[in-house]
C-alpha cells in the first residue's frame, strides 16, 4: 500500500447499534469483551452459531452513544436479521447506515505519523468527530477511518492523500493472510479457531459467556484444533470453491473460497502439510501460504 493513497471500501457496510441496552445485548452474543470498547479503542468480534462456528465478523467502534459495527457489505442485511432475532425485548435500535458511511483505509506508516498515537492493534483517535482505528486485527491493514460520505473527500484534502481504489489494500490483505472477501462462503464451514480469530485479537476468553463458547472454549482448552485456513497460492489451473486439496491422492483439505483471493481449509498437522510443497486441488495445484502473524 502507498503512504500517500486513502483506499476506499465500497464494499464495506455499517451497522449502528444505540439504545440503553446496546452494551449488554453485544456483551452477552459477540466473542470479544465490549466493554472495550471506547473512543479510544475499538475491537474485531465474531458472531458464531450455537455450535461454535463463523456466521459474521466485524470491527466495532465506539460513536455517540452507540456503537458501528464495520461488516462485509453483501453480508450487511443478514447481520442486521441475526442481531434482531436476539433482539427480543433490549431496548436497542439497529440501523443500516451503510448509504450514508463509507470505510476508507490509511496505511500504518500515515497512521503512525499522527502525534501521540500508539502503535497498538484496535488504538482509535478522532478525525474531528469520525472514528479512525488502527486495524484491531493487525496494525499492518493500516488506519481504518468510518466516516459520512459527504465529509469524506475534504478530510482527503486534510489529509494530503490520494483517492485510491480498493485493489492494492485487498491484495495486501491476502498476502498476509487475513480473508475479507467472500466471508459469506465460510459460514457455518469452520470454527472460530479454525478461522484464527483468536490470533486476530476477535475472542476474549475471559468476559465470560457468548454464543459458541462452549464449544470455542473447549476447543482451546483441549487443544482438539486441528485443521486452519490459510491463503492459498494458485500455480497452475484453476481452482473452485469445495475443490479437495491432495496429496499423493490424500485429501488434505477443502477450498472454501476459490475467487480472486483463495482460502482453504487445511489438516496443518497431518505430515503432508508442507509450506514448501505444491498439492493437487480440483483442476489445478496450489501452494499453501503462511502468514507470518500465525504460530
Amino acid at each position: 500500500m502507498n503512504i500517500n493513497k486513502i483506499y476506499t471500501l465500497d464494499d464495506r457496510g455499517i451497522l449502528y447499534i444505540n439504545g440503553k441496552d446496546c452494551k449488554e445485548f453485544l456483551q452477552n452474543i459477540i466473542t470479544n469483551d465490549i466493554n472495550k470498547v471506547s473512543d479510544n479503542f475499538s475491537c474485531y468480534a465474531s458472531l458464531l452459531t450455537p455450535q461454535g462456528k463463523y456466521l459474521f465478523d466485524f470491527i466495532i467502534a465506539k460513536h455517540k452513544n452507540g456503537f458501528f459495527l464495520d461488516c462485509e457489505k453483501q453480508q450487511i442485511e443478514n447481520l442486521q436479521k441475526q442481531l434482531n432475532l436476539y433482539k427480543l425485548r433490549s431496548k436497542i435500535e439497529i440501523l443500516n447506515l451503510s448509504n450514508e458511511f463509507i470505510v476508507a483505509v490509511i496505511t500504518k506508516e500515515k497512521f503512525s505519523s499522527f502525534e501521540n498515537i500508539s502503535i497498538k492493534p484496535g488504538v482509535t483517535t478522532k478525525l474531528k468527530e469520525d472514528p479512525l482505528i488502527f486495524d484491531p486485527r493487525n496494525i499492518c491493514l493500516g488506519g481504518r477511518l468510518i466516516i459520512n460520505l459527504e465529509k469524506l473527500y475534504m478530510s482527503i484534502k486534510n489529509l494530503n492523500l490520494k483517492a485510491s481504489n480498493s485493489k492494492d489494500y485487498y491484495d495486501y490483505s491476502f498476502k498476509i493472510g487475513i480473508p475479507q472477501i467472500n466471508t459469506h462462503k465460510l459460514q457455518n464451514k469452520l470454527f472460530a479457531a479454525e478461522y484464527n480469530l483468536e490470533e486476530l485479537n476477535a475472542i476474549d476468553f475471559k468476559k465470560g459467556c457468548f454464543i459458541g463458547q462452549e464449544n470455542t472454549a473447549r476447543i482451546k482448552l483441549k487443544e482438539k484444533l486441528s485443521k486452519r485456513l490459510f491463503p492459498l497460492k494458485v500455480t497452475k489451473g484453476v481452482i473452485y470453491d469445495n475443490d479437495q486439496i491432495k496429496s499423493n491422492g490424500e485429501e488434505l483439505g477443502k477450498v472454501l473460497i476459490g475467487d480472486s483471493y483463495p482460502f482453504g481449509l487445511l489438516k496443518f498437522k497431518s505430515i503432508l502439510f508442507d509450506f514448501n510443497k505444491e498439492f493437487d486441488c480440483g483442476k489445478g495445484k496450489i501452494k499453501i501460504l503462511k502468514p507470518e502473524w500465525l504460530n
